[in-house]
């Protein structure tokens, strides 16, 4: 058999399904359970030396009669024509600590009564005892109505008073037996007035109690036959009740039944099944699957390649060797046609327009995450999950836009390498140059120089100025040529910092008004299914 808990950490669970149990749980076992917290707090506060028994039943059904059977005393008013008691009656063996126990049962004084006297000396047995003859349940009067079921609900254990005649009445069965599985050990039938009946007659009619009882799911009754006015089947009542009392655990066992028959009509709203295994919280892999999505909703894969493409291709003004830009200038720049020159107003055009104009693909990806991790959950957790996740739905694209404008490149921007490199490139330009006018010097006016440029003319020195001019050219060519491979790696470089920070803040973006509220959420949801695992233990 399987060990189940305390009674404490089982109210303390059900504390946690209380807690997280709003907008989850139907309002009315919410309250239920509520009420069960508060009467199970207030009960285990008051005496524990003393056990509440209450006899209720219906109309006629002997009970006040059989309530002074049992106290020796005429405590409780009975009559012979349509019976009924309107106010409830507390018999007290013991009285001293019984006091607050009696005021939050709000049984008033005058109803109040004691056997703390010479006459208790035979019934020590029931010292602890108080004993209440409820309100008929089905009277006619809604205020005793209403007390009996208030008190057969604090009561610690009830005795139902049952007349041959109506001992299988359905307002009976249906509003109070059927919902009494699991409380057998603080539940007594008593079968009254056995005096009308042949010993055949009542035998048959305690068999037929037993089977109508298990039917309805009391497995194992606890049938008394009695008559107050013969005073048959007294002491076996008695000796139940005192059994109870003697034990000081019908308060407790009362508690756990209550508690026990929530804890089934929870399973069934709420089933434990595998709910423990959804996740209590967003892993990385789902981090980052929900950063990549909404980087592709906003657009920053594009950011990053027109970047580079930007780049590269200012880069030309300043590490290009000049003389193929300067050709260049004479034929019609397909920059223009691309534009590229406003590609300052381009990017922040993308960055900021991506956001608004793919708004359904950052609601998708929010929706898929919801999705992955509310699989399997009970439908209420699981729409909980997508409202936690679509929570601040309304404020993601703004602020991924406000995010991303921020980090915008800056292409104005000049490396200082490019500067130098512009410097070396003019410099093998102006070498170049002079080696043209020393050929064309040399050339046209040999031996016609002053002495001070006679150099200038001398033939000799011309192959030499013209390898010097092919040197220059050569490594004006292999300069370009390396210094766009240079820019190219950096343009790299650029759009893997520019994607990195990008992404940094689309994480804390959505870390933020994402991850945190569903993570709050699956959160929720472990705890509650973890104190519903404690509730049955």
């Amino acid at each position: 058999m399987m060990h189940r808990p305390g009674l404490a950490p089982r109210l303390s669970a059900l504390t946690k399904v209380v807690e997280f149990g709003p907008g989850r749980l139907d309002e009315k076992l919410l309250n239920e359970a509520n009420a069960l917290l508060l009467r199970a707090g207030d009960r285990l506060k008051l005496s524990s030396e003393h056990t509440v028994v209450a006899l209720a039943g219906g109309t006629g059904s002997g009970k006040s009669s059989l309530f002074n059977a049992i106290s020796g005393l005429e405590l409780s008013p009975t009559g012979v024509r349509r019976p009924t008691t309107a106010r409830t009656h507390a018999c007290v063996w013991g009285l001293e600590g019984a006091q607050p126990l009696l005021d939050w049962l709000h049984i008033q004084g005058r109803h109040r009564f004691s056997r703390a006297s010479a006459l208790d000396k035979g019934d020590s047995q029931l010292h602890g005892l108080i004993l209440l003859d409820l309100p008929d349940h089905d009277s006619i009067r809604a205020l005793t109505d209403t007390e009996a079921d208030r008190l057969i609900g604090l009561a610690d254990l009830v005795v139902w008073v049952l007349d041959p005649q109506k001992y299988a009445d359905a307002s009976t069965h249906r509003r109070y037996v059927t919902e009494l599985a699991g409380h057998e050990a603080v539940t007594v039938f008593a079968l009254n007035q056995a005096d009308r009946l042949t010993a055949e007659e009542l035998a048959e009619l305690v068999i037929d109690l037993n089977d109508l009882l298990r039917r309805e799911g009391v497995e194992h009754p606890s049938v008394v036959p009695t008559s107050a006015v013969t005073g048959r089947g007294i002491e076996s009542l008695k000796s139940v009740i005192a059994t109870a009392v003697s034990k000081r655990r019908a308060a407790i066992q009362k508690l756990e039944a209550d508690l026990h028959r929530l804890e089934q009509r929870l399973g069934q709203t709420m089933p434990l099944g595998e709910a423990l295994l959804a996740p209590s919280s967003v892993d990385e892999a789902r981090r980052m699957g929900l950063t990549d999505a909404l980087c592709d909703a906003v657009g920053v894969p594009a950011v990053g390649e027109a970047m580079e493409n930007v780049y590269a291709e200012r880069s030309q003004q300043w590490v290009g060797w000049p003389y193929p830009r300067w050709i260049s200038k004479f034929r019609t720049d397909p920059l223009k046609s691309l534009r590229l020159e406003d590609v300052g107003d381009e990017i922040r055009g993308i960055t900021t327009g991506a956001v608004s104009a793919q708004s359904a693909e950052v609601a998708n990806a929010v929706q898929a995450l919801a999705d992955g991790l509310s699989a399997g959950m009970h439908p209420v957790w699981r729409t909980a999950v997508h409202q936690a996740a679509r929570s601040r739905a309304g404020q993601l694209p703004k602020t991924l836009t406000e995010e991303l404008t921020e980090v915008a490149p800056q292409l104005d921007r000049v490396p200082g390498w490019w500067r130098v490199l512009k410097v070396w490139q003019y410099v093998l330009v102006l070498a170049f140059a002079a080696g043209l006018v020393w050929l064309a010097v040399g050339l046209t006016m040999p031996g016609q120089l002053p002495p001070a440029l006679q150099l200038l003319g001398d033939s000799a020195a011309l192959p030499w100025v013209g390898l010097m001019m092919a040197s220059v050219l050569g490594l004006g060519v292999l300069s370009g040529i390396a210094s766009r491979n240079f820019v190219e790696l950096g343009a790299s470089r650029e759009r893997e910092r520019l994607e990195r920070e990008m992404r940094r803040r689309v994480a804390t973006v959505a870390a933020s008004m994402v991850v945190e509220p569903v993570e709050r959420e699956l959160g929720r949801h472990y705890a509650f299914y973890t104190a519903i695992r404690d509730l049955s233990g």
